[in-house]
């Protein structure tokens, strides 16, 4: 489902605040993922090939974009927005076990310190930009405290990717009503991509990045547990970028990002960074910028994990990261948290009988998960569309005409 809404915004044109639930809109719908392009990453996918395989997970996204031209602090332009995951869906108060890693913490996840106390995940799953992490915090307490009356204190999940490039970041135009939108709007079904939600404005491997989502579905000998995979990427350089293996960010060096305009970014720092469009210098030259972002990774199951299995499986996304050319630069903040759903009733006061997922079998869901990251990344970049955001800075999607010719010089595509 897909509302949209325009408002006021003072002093710059207007704001366009567009409601994504998980379901996609046609637009999306048509847009190709990785499969649909004969890019097979191995393993069996869900219906969906996304999160919302995991029965229960519910998506929202609010996206936010405003006008253009030369970036004018607190008023814009706008690129950013929310997304928000909620374990079992709006309508259960009912906590997850749950862990996390940090690959690299030049981030943040807040929250993080219970579920490793604790072992559960007591609410949603929210991601926005940087500067927006304390807002959007607030939003769930209130959200929360509105469903559950005995409420005795909250400490959300909320985690953050810096969109400072395209988006006025400083600006802080997420607002609590964008963050309870995120909540009250997300459903199960297609989960929409690309340049939505949190994912708006964000950057990978010098491509247009933003949201992505895949699933697994392990053997029925193995339990036939589904692994749902939900990453906002806004990390990687371009020349590490691998896919399937193959070395694409070598293959496909130029559409570096750029300024289009006549006069230079208004921002001291973008100046030395972003050359203009057309000049023959643009890209040339290695950027400073490169592998400054950060990635979110939230993986889903409704295999019978405990928590301490779950802090495994997160770790296990980075791998997938890895694979696809992620190094956890020193500037990145690449943070994940799995959680799962079986188990029901689990945080309840009383002694309760829980059923585990045996270790032996636990490879099965290593790789499940490895997969699933590598093509939520993956589909994160197919879906983004080029974007011009603050300052006229324009950063180019990856090209999929030119990727598929590089994928089957590599003999890397499927046949059908």
């Amino acid at each position: 489902m897909q509302a949209a809404v325009r408002l006021a915004l003072t002093g710059l044109a207007v704001l366009t605040l567009v409601l994504v639930g998980a379901s996609a809109t046609h637009s999306d719908q048509s847009k190709p993922r990785a499969r649909d392009l004969g890019i097979l990453l191995g393993g069996t996918p869900g219906p969906l090939d996304a999160i919302t395989d995991v029965a229960g997970v519910e998506v929202g996204h609010i996206t936010l974009i405003a006008g253009e031209g030369r970036l004018v602090a607190g008023q814009g332009p706008v690129r950013t927005g929310v997304t928000a995951i909620l374990p079992r869906g709006k309508n259960s108060l009912d906590p997850v076990f749950a862990g996390w890693f940090s690959l690299n913490g030049n981030g943040e996840m807040t929250g993080t310190t219970w579920v490793e106390e604790s072992g559960f995940l007591e609410g949603p799953i929210m991601i926005t930009n940087t500067h927006s992490v304390g807002v959007v915090r607030d939003a769930v307490v209130e959200w929360t405290a509105a469903r559950n009356p005995n409420l005795v204190f909250a400490l959300p999940v909320v985690a953050e990717t810096a969109d400072a490039l395209l988006n006025d970041m400083n600006g802080f135009h997420v607002r609590k009503e964008d963050a309870l939108a995120a909540l009250d709007n997300a459903t199960s079904g297609p989960v929409a991509e690309g340049n939505v939600g949190g994912g708006t404005g964000m950057i990978c491997h010098e491509f247009k990045g933003g949201i992505g989502t895949a699933s697994r579905v392990l053997p029925p000998e193995l339990g036939g547990y589904t692994v749902g995979v939900l990453a906002q990427c806004n990390s990687g350089t371009r020349r590490e970028l691998r896919i399937d293996g193959v070395p694409v960010g070598l293959e496909i060096p130029d559409l570096h990002w750029c300024y289009d305009a006549d006069e230079p970014p208004a921002r001291e720092w973008v100046r030395p960074v972003v050359p203009r469009c057309g000049e023959a210098s643009a890209g040339a030259q290695p950027n400073p910028l490169a592998g400054t972002g950060s990635i979110i990774i939230v993986v889903a199951t409704d295999a019978p994990l405990l928590p301490h299995q779950l802090k495994r499986l997160a770790r296990r996304a980075a791998l997938g990261l890895g694979i696809m050319g992620g190094q956890g630069e020193n500037f990145s903040g690449d943070l994940m948290i799995a959680f799962s759903t079986a188990n029901p009733g689990a945080a309840e006061p009383r002694i309760v009988t829980l059923t585990m997922y045996p270790n032996q079998w636990m490879d099965a869901l290593f790789g499940a998960t490895i997969e699933a990251t590598q093509e939520a990344i993956l589909n994160a970049m197919l879906a983004a569309e080029t974007m011009t955001g603050a300052d006229s800075i324009r950063v180019f999607a990856l090209p999929h005409a030119r990727l598929l010719e590089v994928l089957r010089r590599y003999n890397r595509l499927a046949t059908h």
